[in-house]
This record gives C-alpha cells, sequence and structure tokens, in this order.
C-alpha cells in the first residue's frame, strides 16, 4: 500500500520538474510559455497611469493656460514639464514663452521639431540645460546657425543632434559645418599629443550622431572627410556590442520625444490632426484604418450632417407643445384673451 501510495507523488515530483526545466529554458524555446512571459503580456496591456490621464486632460486645455504658464509650472517637476513640451510640440503651441518657461536644469533630451522655437529660446534652453545629450531641430524654420552656436557651446555632453526637413532648416544645416569642422589654425605647440580638445573645436567635442536625412553629398563628404568622428544617419547595429551601438536618440524614424508620452492618449493632440513620425505613413491612407475607426468617423460625419435637422425637429415639438397647453388649459385662455384686452385698451388709448 505505501508502494502504490508513493508512485503518484514520483510522478507529480517529475511532472513538477519537468515543468520547471520547460520555464528555465522558455527563452530559448517556444513550446511551452513561461509564467515570466505571461507576465510581460499583462504589464504591457496595463491601463495608463494618474499622470498620464491628468496630463491628458492639460494638454486638451493648454491653450487656455499658456499666457499663464510660466507661473503655473514653476513647481512642476521635470517629468511633468517635458510631457507638457512634448504635447504643446504637437498641439502646434511650440514657441519661445513655451519652451522657456517648461525648461528644467535635468533635462537631457529636447525635441523642437516643427515648432516655432527661434535662435532666442533655444539660446535661453541652452543656458537652463547644459546636461542635454539629443536635440531635434529638424523642420524649425526660425532656428538659424547661431542659435546652434549657441546651443553647441552651452550643451558641451551633446552626442545626438538632428537636422534638416525643410528648405529653411537644411539651408541651416549646411550652415552649421563649420561648428562642427575641427579648429587647426594658431594652434600653438608642436606636438599633437600636447593639444587640448578645446583648442581644436569650436564646440561640439562630444557629438558623435548626426541625424540629416536629406543630406547633399557635399556636405556627407566633408563630414566623413573632416569629422571621422561623427556618424551621419546612422543605422540600427545589427550586434549589441558595448560602444558600437546606436542609441534610440539618433534614429530619425522615431520621434524624440515618443517615450515621454506614450503613455498619454493621442486624443490629447488630435484636435491638430497631428500624426506621430512612426505612425504617419500608417494612417496616410484611409483604406488602412481600422473598421472601428471608420464607423466612428461615419458616426460622427452624420451626426454633424444631421444636428440642424434635429435641431429644427425639437423647435417644431416645443411649438406643438405650447399650442396643445393653451388648447387644454383653462389658465393658458385666461392669460390669453387677458393679454389680448390689454392690447386693444392700449390701442384704444
Amino acid at each position: 500500500m505505501e508502494k502504490a501510495k508513493s508512485a503518484p507523488q514520483a510522478v507529480e515530483i517529475s511532472l513538477k520538474k519537468l515543468d520547471l526545466n520547460f520555464d528555465r529554458n522558455s527563452k530559448s524555446s517556444n513550446l511551452i510559455p513561461s509564467l515570466h512571459s505571461s507576465r510581460l503580456r499583462v504589464e504591457k496591456t496595463k491601463p495608463p497611469s494618474l499622470v498620464s490621464l491628468c496630463l491628458g486632460v492639460v494638454g486638451r486645455h493648454l491653450e487656455d493656460i499658456i499666457e499663464d504658464l510660466s507661473e503655473i509650472a514653476v513647481n512642476f517637476p521635470a517629468d511633468i514639464k517635458i510631457s507638457l513640451a512634448a504635447i504643446a510640440r504637437r498641439r502646434k503651441l511650440l514657441n519661445d514663452d513655451v519652451i522657456i518657461s517648461l525648461a528644467d536644469s535635468s533635462w537631457e533630451i529636447l525635441d523642437l521639431s516643427g515648432s516655432d522655437v527661434s535662435d532666442f529660446g533655444l539660446a535661453k534652453v541652452a543656458e537652463m540645460c547644459k546636461s542635454l545629450r539629443a536635440v531635434d531641430i529638424s523642420q524649425c524654420n526660425k532656428i538659424t546657425a547661431n542659435g546652434v552656436s549657441e546651443l553647441v557651446q552651452h550643451c558641451h555632453s551633446l552626442e545626438t543632434l538632428r537636422l534638416g526637413g525643410s528648405p529653411s532648416s537644411e539651408a541651416t544645416a549646411r550652415r552649421c559645418l563649420g561648428l562642427l569642422k575641427p579648429k587647426l589654425n594658431d594652434v600653438e605647440g608642436d606636438s599633437w599629443e600636447e593639444l587640448d580638445t578645446m583648442e581644436i573645436g569650436h564646440g561640439a567635442q562630444s557629438l558623435r550622431w548626426l541625424a540629416w536625412p536629406k543630406i547633399d553629398e557635399d556636405s556627407l563628404e566633408m563630414l566623413l572627410t573632416e569629422c571621422p568622428r561623427i556618424i551621419v544617419n546612422p543605422k540600427p547595429s545589427l550586434f549589441g556590442f558595448k560602444g558600437t551601438e546606436v542609441p534610440k536618440e539618433a534614429l530619425s524614424d522615431v520621434a524624440l520625444d515618443d517615450p515621454i508620452v506614450k503613455e498619454i492618449d493621442p486624443k490629447t493632440w488630435s484636435i491638430c490632426q497631428f500624426a506621430p513620425k512612426a505612425t504617419s505613413q500608417a494612417l496616410s491612407s484611409p483604406s488602412e484604418l481600422s473598421i472601428a475607426e471608420k464607423f466612428r468617423l461615419a458616426f460622427e460625419e452624420r451626426d454633424t450632417r444631421l444636428a440642424p435637422k434635429r435641431a429644427k425637429n425639437a423647435r417644431q415639438h416645443q411649438r406643438r407643445l405650447e399650442r396643445e397647453w393653451m388648447m387644454t388649459s383653462t389658465r393658458a385662455k385666461a392669460l390669453a384673451l387677458a393679454s389680448q384686452a390689454t392690447k386693444s385698451l392700449h390701442g384704444r388709448s
């Protein structure tokens, strides 16, 4: 009897060991999903945080508080400020006043692409945020080489810079090439080993990645020849060896501030019909919209078209109720007769 009882226990123990081995090897085998992978799937579908929901509400009404933003944002944490800056950029509200009001000294990335920020705003932010590692000024038509010069002079940790995207920004990028070339004239000393980094560069000594999608051949050749430390338009590395991997900030196909607003509802800035860089092509064709989105757009169109008719029917219904009340209510008839008598008396007098 004892042997009969111990057999199921042995089987159970063997199954537990087998399941444990499968769970340990789940990374190399897809036969049985592990508890760790299922836990990851649960985390991916978790609801947005309360902070993200609040930022979405503030973002929808950002234009109402934008005049007093400098006073409101004084006590905001750095992550809240940069989230509001990302929303303002998508709402087409980002300018010098807004970015200066929100700038925080702890910022390491700055996305101004497609905004109305000028040289003045960029210079002020560079003075306050000297720890910037990645900056995107693509499609900024009000930023010139003077603003970029201020940026590289104040931000000595700058590693990634995004340029171009519009005719004006392309011209600015070409004018900025002189800021990136090493300065080899009037250098004292007979040995290269004795030279200091500050003596051979105007600025941007730490710049390594340059995202300029439409760079011309002459500019590219100049950078490859005279600035070999700078990699232009880097591609994602296939092997993640230390020191060779390309940071996400240097890949121009993804917006620089996308990770900041990943939990915020895109409807926050949808009133400006802003499409993130990563999904702009997917939404460009109406045939690629989901069925639910098509139904929603069709319902909104029908609701807008029938709104005047509903208002007219409501007015007619109200007048019909008033006439019925006049016909059935004795008090209403008395009031109507008294009104007519008053009018007739005034007419005789």
